[in-house]
């Protein structure tokens, strides 16, 4: 089953883009390609929002739109929670 989720993370990654922004004020996402980066815009499209596509701390891109913490140096990248809700689920146990 794994080599089908890489196989659909990566086609998915192909087409949407290979990294993630996101707003931390209303939670917009965009994906985008590493030569779009320059693109980007520093505000949210949605609300005006700080839009955040790398780490503040070691300034590493962010590959998912669930971030929560750094892959690399596992900084904050944002709250945990949005609207109340957990951005990510509790593992499985």
């Amino acid at each position: 089953m794994a080599g089908a989720s890489n196989w659909l993370r990566e086609e998915r990654r192909r087409t949407l883009g290979d990294w993630a922004a996101f707003c931390l004020a209303c939670g917009h996402v965009q994906r985008f390609f590493v030569e779009d980066e320059r693109k980007l815009e520093a505000s949210c499209p949605a609300c005006g929002g700080e839009l955040r596509s790398r780490c503040p701390s070691c300034s590493a891109r962010i590959a998912s739109a669930f971030a929560i913490e750094c892959e690399d140096c596992g900084a904050p990248l944002r709250p945990a929670e949005a609207f109340g809700v957990p951005i990510r689920r509790p593992p499985r146990g």
